[in-house]
Protein backbone atom coordinates (compact mmCIF):
# COMPACT_ATOMS: atom_id res chain seq x y z
CA UNK A 1 0.00 0.00 0.00
CA UNK A 2 1.27 3.48 -0.88
CA UNK A 3 1.95 5.95 1.93
CA UNK A 4 -0.57 8.38 0.43
CA UNK A 5 -3.27 5.70 0.58
CA UNK A 6 -2.45 5.05 4.22
CA UNK A 7 -2.60 8.77 5.02
CA UNK A 8 -5.87 9.13 3.11
CA UNK A 9 -7.38 6.23 5.06
CA UNK A 10 -6.36 7.73 8.39
CA UNK A 11 -7.63 11.21 7.48
CA UNK A 12 -10.91 9.78 6.17
CA UNK A 13 -11.31 7.78 9.37
CA UNK A 14 -10.65 10.91 11.48
CA UNK A 15 -13.19 12.92 9.49
CA UNK A 16 -15.80 10.22 10.08
CA UNK A 17 -15.01 10.17 13.79
CA UNK A 18 -15.31 13.96 14.01
CA UNK A 19 -18.64 13.88 12.13
CA UNK A 20 -20.06 11.16 14.39
CA UNK A 21 -18.74 12.92 17.49
CA UNK A 22 -20.41 16.10 16.22
CA UNK A 23 -23.77 14.41 15.69
CA UNK A 24 -23.68 12.78 19.12
CA UNK A 25 -22.64 16.14 20.52
CA UNK A 26 -25.56 17.86 18.78
CA UNK A 27 -28.03 15.51 20.46
CA UNK A 28 -26.30 15.98 23.82
CA UNK A 29 -26.33 19.76 23.19
CA UNK A 30 -30.11 19.72 22.77
CA UNK A 31 -30.48 17.73 26.00
CA UNK A 32 -28.05 20.07 27.77
CA UNK A 33 -29.41 23.42 26.61
CA UNK A 34 -33.03 22.27 26.69
CA UNK A 35 -32.60 20.90 30.20
CA UNK A 36 -30.85 24.06 31.39
CA UNK A 37 -33.52 26.31 29.87
CA UNK A 38 -36.38 24.30 31.36
CA UNK A 39 -34.76 24.17 34.80
CA UNK A 40 -33.80 27.85 34.79
CA UNK A 41 -36.63 29.49 32.86
CA UNK A 42 -39.36 26.85 32.56
CA UNK A 43 -42.14 27.56 30.10
CA UNK A 44 -43.18 30.83 31.71
CA UNK A 45 -39.81 32.45 32.49
CA UNK A 46 -39.53 31.16 36.05
CA UNK A 47 -38.28 27.56 36.24
CA UNK A 48 -37.72 25.48 39.38
CA UNK A 49 -34.04 26.49 39.54
CA UNK A 50 -34.47 30.07 38.34
CA UNK A 51 -32.15 31.51 41.01
CA UNK A 52 -29.64 28.65 40.84
CA UNK A 53 -27.94 28.80 37.42
CA UNK A 54 -24.98 26.63 38.42
CA UNK A 55 -27.22 23.90 39.82
CA UNK A 56 -29.36 23.96 36.67
CA UNK A 57 -26.19 23.80 34.56
CA UNK A 58 -24.80 20.87 36.53
CA UNK A 59 -28.01 18.83 36.19
CA UNK A 60 -28.30 19.51 32.46
CA UNK A 61 -24.65 18.59 31.89
CA UNK A 62 -24.99 15.31 33.80
CA UNK A 63 -28.00 14.34 31.67
CA UNK A 64 -26.16 15.31 28.47
CA UNK A 65 -23.11 13.33 29.63
CA UNK A 66 -25.13 10.12 29.84
CA UNK A 67 -26.50 10.73 26.32
CA UNK A 68 -23.01 11.52 24.99
CA UNK A 69 -21.46 8.44 26.57
CA UNK A 70 -24.04 6.11 25.07
CA UNK A 71 -23.76 7.70 21.62
CA UNK A 72 -19.99 7.82 21.56
CA UNK A 73 -19.51 4.33 23.00
CA UNK A 74 -22.03 2.62 20.78
CA UNK A 75 -21.60 4.63 17.57
CA UNK A 76 -18.65 7.03 17.31
CA UNK A 77 -16.00 4.73 18.75
CA UNK A 78 -17.78 1.38 18.53
CA UNK A 79 -14.77 -0.02 16.63
CA UNK A 80 -12.45 0.33 19.62
CA UNK A 81 -11.95 -2.40 22.15
CA UNK A 82 -13.93 -1.96 25.32
CA UNK A 83 -12.54 -1.62 28.77
CA UNK A 84 -14.59 -2.63 31.75
CA UNK A 85 -17.69 -0.43 31.54
CA UNK A 86 -17.20 1.00 35.03
CA UNK A 87 -13.61 2.05 34.19
CA UNK A 88 -14.58 3.51 30.84
CA UNK A 89 -17.57 5.43 32.17
CA UNK A 90 -15.65 6.68 35.21
CA UNK A 91 -12.92 8.09 32.98
CA UNK A 92 -15.53 9.51 30.58
CA UNK A 93 -17.38 11.13 33.46
CA UNK A 94 -14.19 12.61 34.97
CA UNK A 95 -13.23 14.15 31.63
CA UNK A 96 -16.75 15.54 31.33
CA UNK A 97 -16.33 16.93 34.83
CA UNK A 98 -13.32 18.89 33.54
CA UNK A 99 -15.50 20.16 30.68
CA UNK A 100 -18.19 21.10 33.22
CA UNK A 101 -15.67 23.06 35.30
CA UNK A 102 -14.75 25.06 32.18
CA UNK A 103 -18.43 25.65 31.45
CA UNK A 104 -19.26 26.64 35.01
CA UNK A 105 -16.30 29.02 35.14
CA UNK A 106 -17.55 30.87 32.06
CA UNK A 107 -21.15 30.93 33.36
CA UNK A 108 -20.07 32.07 36.83
CA UNK A 109 -17.94 34.84 35.31
CA UNK A 110 -20.89 36.11 33.28
CA UNK A 111 -23.40 35.86 36.18
CA UNK A 112 -21.31 36.90 39.17
CA UNK A 113 -18.52 39.09 37.80
CA UNK A 114 -20.25 40.78 34.86
CA UNK A 115 -23.68 40.57 36.59
CA UNK A 116 -25.38 39.55 33.35
CA UNK A 117 -28.22 37.18 34.23
CA UNK A 118 -30.55 37.44 31.25
CA UNK A 119 -31.27 34.47 28.98
CA UNK A 120 -29.16 35.83 26.11
CA UNK A 121 -26.06 36.35 28.28
CA UNK A 122 -26.48 32.92 29.85
CA UNK A 123 -26.95 31.37 26.42
CA UNK A 124 -23.77 32.96 25.06
CA UNK A 125 -21.84 31.95 28.20
CA UNK A 126 -23.08 28.38 27.81
CA UNK A 127 -22.09 28.31 24.13
CA UNK A 128 -18.58 29.56 24.90
CA UNK A 129 -18.22 27.07 27.76
CA UNK A 130 -19.56 24.22 25.64
CA UNK A 131 -17.22 25.13 22.78
CA UNK A 132 -14.13 25.10 24.99
CA UNK A 133 -15.27 21.93 26.73
CA UNK A 134 -15.94 20.21 23.40
CA UNK A 135 -12.37 20.72 22.25
CA UNK A 136 -11.12 19.17 25.49
CA UNK A 137 -13.60 16.29 25.27
CA UNK A 138 -12.87 15.21 21.68
CA UNK A 139 -9.15 15.15 22.32
CA UNK A 140 -9.44 13.39 25.69
CA UNK A 141 -12.08 10.82 24.66
CA UNK A 142 -10.00 9.81 21.67
CA UNK A 143 -6.76 9.80 23.64
CA UNK A 144 -7.84 8.25 26.93
CA UNK A 145 -11.35 6.74 26.90
CA UNK A 146 -12.14 5.14 23.55
CA UNK A 147 -8.76 3.91 22.45
CA UNK A 148 -7.55 0.46 21.76
CA UNK A 149 -5.18 -0.92 24.39
CA UNK A 150 -1.50 -0.83 23.47
CA UNK A 151 -0.69 -3.39 20.79
CA UNK A 152 -4.33 -4.04 19.96
CA UNK A 153 -5.56 -4.00 16.39
CA UNK A 154 -8.77 -2.61 14.95
CA UNK A 155 -11.48 -5.14 14.24
CA UNK A 156 -11.17 -6.82 10.85
CA UNK A 157 -14.01 -4.87 9.18
CA UNK A 158 -12.61 -1.48 10.21
CA UNK A 159 -9.06 -2.44 9.30
CA UNK A 160 -10.19 -3.61 5.85
CA UNK A 161 -12.23 -0.45 5.29
CA UNK A 162 -9.34 1.82 6.31
CA UNK A 163 -6.79 0.02 4.18
CA UNK A 164 -8.93 0.00 1.04
CA UNK A 165 -8.42 3.14 -1.09
CA UNK A 166 -11.96 2.79 -2.44
CA UNK A 167 -13.36 1.64 0.90
CA UNK A 168 -16.84 2.54 1.97
CA UNK A 169 -17.72 4.96 4.73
Amino acid sequence: MKPIDTLYGKVRHLIHEVAKFGLVGAVAFVVDMGGFSLLRYGFDGDGPLHHKPLTARTISVVLATVVAYLGNRHWTWRHTQRRAVHQEYTLFFLLNLAGLVINLAVLAFVNYVLHLRDPMSNGVANLVGIGLGTLLRFWSYRRFVFRAPAGARLDEETETRLSSPAGSA
